[in-house]
């Protein structure tokens, strides 16, 4: 019977797939940003009685015309010798059926599973090996620990992931209560995925229960009025920024005077209304016309 910490481990690449991008442009391995990610069917079954089902299977694709790719994610618990045969299906088909190149994606919650899956697998004589097997492997040897309220803040879906992959280690707590402090700053649709994830991801792991706790205290914040402003001010902050950036980026002076009217507003409307304008604008004065 799948668990639901087998679930978390792969649906939190649904909810954020952007992490796999990341997480591996970290530990040297870089793969371009996706412009666009798709959901594709994780049924693999031919027409035969033997059922084969991949966990998680996206598209990635990039802006460069030949560098898409599908990613299959596997969620592994333990040691499983019957797995690496399944793998070799699994991205034989894709590349088939897809034509586009596959990457095996394995993501453990224990060294020693991380350790077993990373191992290349040659399939076929030893004398000639008729294909070698290379998942790229995530567990807590190579995720970060993310113990940092302000670096869990700035990558939500990452610093869950994290929580998830390292909910076994001694310091499981320091990582829960980075995040639970990280979700205050984001809107209730987010916190309400990623709490969930976070609870399914730990499973049965000591740490869950500390999850629990954090959300026992920290769910009366979530619902309550402050945060509901403070979400706010942070939308209105971020949104502020983005109005700067843009104006610089075309190139138009912000003198500090509209600067400071710009990031002291905290009215999303009249800020939505400065963004269009200055899509276009040759002076910032031109964002504030008719006021």
């Amino acid at each position: 019977m799948v668990s639901s910490s087998h679930e978390a481990m792969h649906r939190i690449f649904q909810e954020a797939p952007g992490v796999f991008t990341r997480t591996f442009r970290t530990l040297g391995l870089p793969f371009d940003d996706p412009v666009a990610v798709s959901l594709l069917p994780t049924d693999l079954t031919e027409n035969s009685p033997l059922e084969r089902r991949v966990d998680t299977l996206l598209r990635f694709d990039t802006a460069e015309a030949d560098s898409g790719f599908l990613l299959a994610v596997e969620a592994q618990s333990k040691k499983d010798l019957t797995k690496p045969a399944s793998w070799a299906y699994y991205l034989a088909h894709l590349n088939a059926k897809y034509g586009v190149p596959a990457v095996l994606l394995v993501v453990c919650q224990d060294k020693n599973t991380a350790a077993w899956a990373s191992a290349p697998v040659d399939i076929g004589p030893p004398q000639w090996p008729a294909l070698t097997l290379r998942p790229l492997v995530l567990g807590p040897h190579n995720v970060p620990a993310i113990k940092d309220p302000v670096t869990a803040a700035g990558d939500i879906p990452l610093a869950a992931f994290s929580a998830i992959t390292h909910g076994k280690d001694p310091d499981a707590g320091a990582i829960l209560r980075a995040l639970a402090a990280a979700l205050k700053t984001v809107d209730e649709d987010t916190t309400s995925i990623f709490i969930e994830l976070t609870e399914q991801g730990l499973g049965t792991a000591p740490a869950a229960q500390i999850w629990r706790d954090l959300m026992a205290v920290d769910l009366s914040f979530f619902r309550s009025e402050t945060a509901q402003r403070l979400r706010g001010e942070g939308r209105a902050e971020g949104r502020a920024e983005d109005i700067i950036l843009l104006l610089t980026k075309r190139g138009v002076l912000v003198p500090e005077e509209a600067r400071d009217r710009i990031t002291e507003c905290t009215d999303l409307d009249t800020l939505s209304v400065w963004f269009d304008r200055a899509i276009t604008a040759t002076s910032a004065e031109e964002l504030f016309a008719g006021e």
